[in-house]
């Protein structure tokens, strides 16, 4: 990460030079004054790209892409802190997706420039309090309870969760704007966090989100619990309720971490559902190399007999390069009720800054 420091400037014209020579010395010391309060605004971010021979149960023909994101989407950010006080502070953050094998903004057109997190709150003994588009925390315990983290390419738990073309059973995007969230401060290693998201619809109104999240992150144990409800999205403003429970856990035994967890959906005013359950691990080889392999499963709940079942499966091996480069190599398997079982290649680099 790189401190971008914040100088004070004037602009100056040749009939007041002296005016504007003096003026700059006063703005210089008053921007060395604030720099003495606010330590900075840090800049940083993750670029990545992969290449794949993609096929699933639920298509025809195999497709052949080259893309931006791979094992995590790719981002830059920007974000600040000012003492208060006391203890106290105010923080920001403003992050923005970007596809870095076209150059455009967004995972896609319709996300705007800060689509990631765009954010201000209070922070201090207490916990903190954050107003603004935020990453949903459900999105962050799956993240802590399978190998491939953030992946919505190659993690069996995120695209069955949020993917269409894996059938989505999580209604919503992995970014709730319109937010308040209040994150508690950490009790040896337990935190809890409550989101409530304010639709933002014409007519629509009260058809808000809620969510209820505990974290538990102490030695090489990790636990996770959410419960939440959804009645509006950015990509659906307006959506029948669904309630969503999330538990699992991981546990690092050194020569490797297993991780584990069961979802649950409801959309009640459907009478449709899902119970997903997935099983991953991570086994570091040695310093520089490792491999990780996670397994999902899916049952689709519908009336009428319409049920079914979706298996995904991904293995990798890292090859890591430096402290914020590695490569990877990996294969993904899907099966589909009632589908021929697809097969994916690829290849990919990440790199942090």
């Amino acid at each position: 990460m790189r401190t971008m420091a914040l100088r004070g400037f004037c602009m100056t014209c040749a009939c007041a030079a002296s005016f504007g020579n003096a003026h700059a010395q006063s703005s210089q010391a008053a921007a060395g004054a604030a720099q003495m309060v606010n330590p900075g605004v840090e800049m940083y971010g993750l670029i990545g790209m992969f290449i794949d021979s993609s096929k699933l149960s639920s298509t025809r023909h195999s497709t052949v892409q080259l893309a931006g994101g791979g094992m995590t989407t790719s981002y830059w950010g920007i974000r600040g802190r000012e003492d208060l006080g006391g203890h106290n502070a105010v923080v920001f953050s403003l992050e923005s997706f970007f596809r870095p094998n076209t150059g455009q903004v967004g995972r896609n057109t319709t996300d705007g420039l800060f689509s990631r997190n765009a954010y201000v709150g209070l922070t201090g003994s207490w916990g903190t309090v954050k107003l603004g588009e935020q990453t949903n925390p459900t999105y962050l315990n799956q993240q802590f309870v399978n190998p491939f983290g953030s992946s919505v390419v190659f993690s069996p738990l995120i695209v069955q969760s949020y993917i269409a073309t894996f059938g989505n059973t999580e209604i919503g995007d992995t970014v709730w704007r319109n937010a308040v969230e209040y994150v508690s401060p950490n009790f040896h290693g337990l935190t809890g966090a409550v989101i409530y998201g304010v639709s933002d619809t014409a007519g629509h109104q009260g058809h808000d989100n809620l969510g209820l999240h505990l974290t538990y992150i102490h030695g090489p144990m990790t636990a996770v619990f959410s419960a939440q409800r959804v009645r509006s999205s950015v990509l659906a403003p307006v959506v029948a309720p669904q309630n969503l429970y999330l538990a699992g856990a991981a546990y690092d035994f050194g020569v490797v971490k297993l991780y584990g967890a069961a979802q649950m959906t409801s959309n009640n005013e459907a009478e449709t559902g899902s119970h997903t359950y997935e099983l991953g691990f991570r086994v570091p080889i040695n310093s520089v190399n490792d491999i990780r392999a996670e397994w999902a499963r899916t049952k689709h709940s519908a009336p009428r007999d319409a049920d079914s079942v979706r298996n995904t499966g991904t293995i990798a091996y890292d090859y890591i390069l430096s402290k914020r480069t590695y490569v990877y190599a990996l294969y993904s398997y899907d099966k589909l009720t009632a589908n021929p079982s697809g097969s994916t290649f690829g290849v990919g680099m990440q790199h942090t800054f």
